[in-house]
């Protein structure tokens, strides 16, 4: 059962990591090591726990191992978890070749914010170190996140881009996006190895997201634009578990998936629902336009089941959230960028 309200980070982080039955499952069948690459970001800690968790229930005794340079200090909280820990520079390849073995890995790393200005970095970040892992990496089989900005603006009267469209990146951080699934594309195709592609449009887990963003704006009388009018989101633990699930997929070219919730949430009706939430005023500037950065999630809920949270119980754990002052990671999406700057 769900809980109606969250209400400390830890409740929060468990929650975030509980692995499904189905998940425990999909690690009982992919025995050998685990190791999470770019496990310090937003995602990485709550599927690095997921996949203890998972491993754990299933019996299966193996490390569990994060990398990351670990500049935010966290270290102490995997290792807490059972989880061990490599501090890494992804970029140097040295350091990514004494790595150690696994035979699953997830690959989290990347860059965003800051794109505009130092271009050649996210290029790297984004391009250039897929393929050190993939050299690395050849033998295992490889989840690697993407990202929904691979696709272009559709037209709001549709479900938005499905895995057959072709990508159309708009803005240099989508199209190094886009690199990185090549990267990973080539690798497969010329080594062999198994990889699953994961493009996920945006994650929600009460410290950031698309809610938390709007939510907080709607708290503090900010105003709303409206020019991307509609967006996916989901509840980052389905997201984790459906990333996890995706080694059952990995392929030789990859297999390549979406991750998003079902619904297409509209900015104003989410904003107003916010206000009556809060018994607070919204202000809106501009108006929707009629295209937005969407994805059809579909396949993945065929594959994979409904998800755990819906979009009406994620808003109020939002709402719930913001309201009593919870943390935030103070990362805005910037999802309404609508020329691909970030």
């Amino acid at each position: 059962m769900l809980p109606r309200t969250i209400d400390s980070e830890q409740q929060l982080e468990d929650l975030l990591s509980e692995p499904t039955d189905a998940v425990v499952a999909t690690l009982a069948r992919w025995p050998g090591d685990i190791v999470v690459l770019g496990a310090a970001g937003k995602m990485g800690p709550s599927l690095a726990r997921m996949a203890k968790r998972a491993s754990d229930a299933a019996g299966s005794r193996r490390r569990v191992v994060a990398v990351s340079r670990f500049e935010s200090g966290n270290v102490q909280w995997f290792q807490d978890h059972g989880i061990e820990t490599i501090a890494c520079d992804l970029l140097d390849e040295q350091q990514v070749r004494r790595l150690p073995d696994a035979a699953n890995v997830f690959y989290l790393a990347g860059r965003k914010f800051g794109s505009t200005g130092n271009e050649s970095l996210t290029w790297a970040m984004n391009t250039y170190l897929p393929a050190l892992v993939c050299r690395r990496y050849a033998n295992s089989r490889i989840v690697a996140f993407s990202t929904g900005n691979v696709y272009p603006m559709t037209a709001v009267s549709s479900r938005g881009s499905s895995e057959t469209d072709l990508p159309q990146p708009v803005g240099e951080y989508a199209m190094s996006c886009l690199g990185r699934e090549r990267m990973f594309e080539y690798f497969s195709r010329q080594q062999g190895t198994r990889a699953a592609i994961v493009r996920l449009n945006y994650a929600c887990d009460l410290r950031y997201g698309v809610l938390v963003d709007l939510a907080c704006k709607v708290w503090a009388g900010e105003p709303i634009d409206l020019n991307m009018g509609y967006f996916n989101t989901i509840w980052q633990g389905d997201a984790n578990a459906m990333a996890i699930r995706a080694l059952d997929h990995a392929a030789s070219p990859p297999w390549v998936i979406n991750v998003t919730g079902l619904d297409m949430l509209s900015v104003r009706d989410v904003c107003e629902r916010f206000a009556r939430m809060f018994e607070r005023p919204q202000h809106f500037t501009g108006k929707e336009s009629t295209t937005a950065l969407l994805s059809d999630a579909r396949r993945s809920f065929e594959l994979f089941g409904p998800a755990r949270v819906d979009s009406a119980q994620l808003i109020e754990w939002v709402a719930g959230w913001v309201s009593r002052g919870g943390r935030t990671l103070n990362k805005p999406t910037h999802f309404e960028a609508r020329d691909g700057k970030f």
